[in-house]
Order: structure tokens, then sequence, then C-alpha cells
């Protein structure tokens, strides 16, 4: 990074305007916890649906306070070797050869020689404590529900003291600790002992005015009237019992989508065929498409005259 970092926010109000100036549209909630969560040094764990801007929170962060960011992208079957560390088992043999072949027949020698930071491969959890003072990065732990409860376990120490403790080496601590973002889609529970080391909060889809705004700044090209009406659409597509709701990432890439065909008007051939950029499954599909996505289109062209 050429530029140093910059000063975390020293209110509420400094919290939203810094978020805004990478276009991520907070409310008032959302905005708050993210500055408590900087100025008390404790991880922000956000739950919600996926695509309402979890993820986004810790890139913005990281862009705009000019940290690093530090993304563990969690999968089942995560073990420390991906996440922490893990020798160089490779360089170690090497090592071990080219000492032998010079005569050392030490093995408790090699043995420590071998076990050394030189030797040491940093993973995310440890290249986050593992920085220089006042260089402190951005740590995202992204959808931690799809990991086991033994690797939420190996947290505890982490999120608690900031450090790590590697048996060969010793305990490493974070000079300065990182910001904490943890995200989950809530597939499973996360255990209570993970979430009282951290400040919580449950992102929710926003309302229409929020929503219209975040299209304001992330779909710039698109109408004005097409994006009231993507808006009041997607709010209304929501309320449908549907396996899975649109998100915030997907009224962005619909609108996108849309400007790019140069549509200004939603009409129901239209949204019929691009029923597939908001909806992610096939069944969801079939329900909405034809009359029900022209019932939903009338209803809201109906609300907009009557607004």
């Amino acid at each position: 990074m050429t530029d140093a970092p910059r000063a975390l926010p020293t209110s509420i109000d400094d919290t939203e305007t810094l978020l805004s100036e990478a276009d991520y549209v907070a409310d008032r909630s959302l905005a708050t916890v993210t500055y408590l969560s900087m100025r008390m040094g404790r991880p922000i764990f956000l739950e919600g649906e996926a695509g309402v801007g979890k993820t986004e929170l810790a890139k913005v962060l990281a862009s705009t306070l000019r940290r690093p960011l530090v993304r563990l992208q969690c999968y089942e079957g995560l073990d420390t070797a991906s996440a922490v560390y893990e020798w160089n088992y490779a360089r170690q043999m090497l090592e071990i050869r080219l000492a032998e072949a010079a005569g050392e027949k030490d093995r408790e020698k090699l043995a420590r020689g071998i076990f050394t930071e030189e030797f040491l491969i940093r993973r995310p959890l440890l290249q986050a404590l593992d920085c220089e003072p006042g260089a402190a990065p951005v740590l995202l732990i992204d959808e931690l529900d799809r990991t086991d409860e033994a690797f939420e376990a190996y947290l505890l120490e982490i999120l608690s003291d900031f450090q790590i403790t590697i048996p060969e080496i010793g305990t490493i601590k974070a000079p300065e600790p990182p910001l904490v973002v943890i995200t989950s889609n809530r597939t499973r529970e996360i255990h209570d002992a993970l979430k009282r080391r951290c400040l919580y909060h449950w992102v929710d889809y926003p309302n229409a005015d929020r929503e219209l705004e975040i299209l304001r700044r992330k779909a710039p090209d698109a109408p004005a009237d097409l994006s009231a009406q993507i808006v009041g659409f997607i709010q209304e597509l929501r309320k449908q019992d549907l396996f899975k709701q649109p998100g915030v990432a997907e009224t962005i890439d619909w609108t996108r989508a849309l400007t790019e065909l140069d549509v200004v008007v939603l009409d129901p051939d239209t949204i019929n065929n691009t029923l597939g950029v908001i909806l992610k499954y096939q069944d969801d599909i079939v329900k909405m498409q034809g009359s029900e996505a022209a019932r939903i289109l009338q209803q809201v062209k109906a609300e907009a005259v009557a607004g």
C-alpha cells in the first residue's frame, strides 16, 4: 500500500460518511455497530441473507481506511493448515538433506533448525495478526457457518486475545488487533461462545428508499423511472413465497442488465426474459413467470400512480 492507513472515525456520523465514500449505503444501526466495533476493538458479527452487503462492508472498510484486506473464505472441512499456518515440508526436507550431506548428524539440532519462522507458511489468520504496528489489516472471516464447530472453537483464542499459539515456536500476538468482520448466512447456528466475543448485527434487506439510493450509486446510468420500477418490483418480489428472495446484489445486477438492453420501463416480456438475473432457482422462476410477474408489475405501477 502506498498511502498511510487512515485514522478511525470518531463518531457514528463519521462512520456513515466513511462508508458513503465507497457508495456503501448503511442504515444508522449498522453504522453504529461498525463504529463501536472499531473503537472497542471487538469483532463485528454480521448475519443475514446472501447478497445483502455483509462481505462488502469489510471490503469498503479496507478501501476507505487504506488497510490491507485479509480474507478467509470458509468452507466445510476448513482446518488450521488452510486457515492459520502450515510448515513448508518440501523446503524442510531439502534443508535436512543438505545438512546431512554436509555431515550434520545431530537430529535434535536439525529439528530445531527447520521449525523456525523461516519455514512457516502464513495463512490468512496468521497474516492478519503478524503485521507491523500501525498497519493492522481488515480481517474478513466470510461465511463462518460453512465450517464446523471445531474450527469455531479454534477461533476463540484469536478473537479473545488476538494471538495464535504455534507449539514449535510459541505464541504470536498481534501488535495491533485487526478490524475483524465475520459473516454468516445462517445455514447453521454459530456457538454462543464465539458470538459473545463479537458485536452482533443482522443485515436485513433494505427498504425501498435505501435500495433506490443504492441503485443511484451503483447503477448511475439507469433511468430514474426504471430504477424506481425495479425497486418496487424487487420489494414486492421479496414478499412472495420463494425459495430464495433476491438480494441487493441481484437488484444491482438486474438494473445493470436492463440498462445494457436499453430498457427504459419495465414490461412483462422483459421481466420474463431476465428473471434469471434475479432468481437463481428454477422453481422460483416458473412460479413468477407469466401472469404472476405481470400482476406484480401492474401492482407496482398502480402504487406509483397512487403515490
